[in-house]
């Protein structure tokens, strides 16, 4: 037995002693204590209350109070009506003018009134789809379902027109310009087309009458595209095949 109590005090040596013990616990009830009485400092000390902004001004406090600066004209509502008041009309943005188009249906009308050409040259496609649909529409009271033909002919003729143009002119032209005045010159086919629902045009009156609503129609187109293109002297020219497109639309209006 003592050699298995030497074996236990060999086995479980340690440097560790029981003054150790009682010096580490004093150590901690010393740290106890300290964080203790820091703990009581800390809760001794006074907290800092509110202190209104009216005591702050009248101690002399100077600094800012976090209180943004209300601006007027931000919040004003004249601001919104000026910018209201600032945007252009809804007719203008979309591209439509009236006294535009009446312009040019009167120079279509009046196939010997000089052409504008700054007005000429817009891409203005409100007329021309109007009257469009007026000439399919007067077909359609006469008689004749043929919105087809005045659509396809119509896109056909100014892709045609358009590649001429631009082979004759220096300055070249858009689409959307030869698009436009051929629209605005097919105003007195209309017309040819409102007389087709009185009475028939399958005779010598309908045959004059579709001959000289095919010169006007062409003269007026020349003429604007002469003004707006700047081609002196090749108006004869131009009228030519502007001819042969109105001819189609005459052919499908009196037969």
């Amino acid at each position: 037995m003592s050699n298995l109590g030497q074996f236990d005090s060999d086995f479980y040596q340690s440097n560790y002693t029981v003054d150790n013990q009682e010096q580490t616990c004093n150590d901690s009830n010393a740290c106890g204590n300290l964080y203790g009485s820091r703990k009581q400092q800390a809760s001794e000390q006074p907290q800092p209350a509110f202190v209104p902004a009216e005591m702050l001004a009248s101690s002399g406090y100077s600094g800012q109070f976090f209180q943004p600066a209300s601006n007027q004209d931000y919040y004003s509502p004249s601001s919104y009506i000026d910018s209201f008041e600032e945007e252009p009309p809804l007719l203008e943005e979309l591209g439509i003018n009236f006294d535009h188009i009446w312009q040019k249906t009167l120079t279509v009308l009046n196939p010997m009134k000089p052409a504008d050409g700054s007005i000429m040259n817009e891409t203005d496609l409100t007329g021309p789809i109007l009257f469009c649909m007026a000439l399919g529409a007067t077909l359609l009271l006469a008689g004749k379902v043929q919105f087809g033909y005045v659509y396809g002919m119509s896109a056909i003729g100014c892709l045609g027109i358009h590649a001429l143009l631009n082979l004759m002119s220096s300055s070249g032209v858009s689409y959307g310009c030869v698009a436009s005045v051929l629209g605005y010159c097919l105003l007195p086919m209309v017309i040819l087309s409102s007389c087709a629902i009185f009475f028939s045009l399958q005779g010598t009156f309908g045959t004059v009458s579709a001959l000289v609503i095919i010169g006007w129609c062409s003269l007026s187109a020349s003429k604007i595209f002469t003004s707006a293109l700047a081609m002196e002297g090749q108006q004869l020219l131009i009228a030519y095949p502007c001819a042969l497109l109105y001819g189609l639309f005459a052919l499908v209006t009196v037969f």
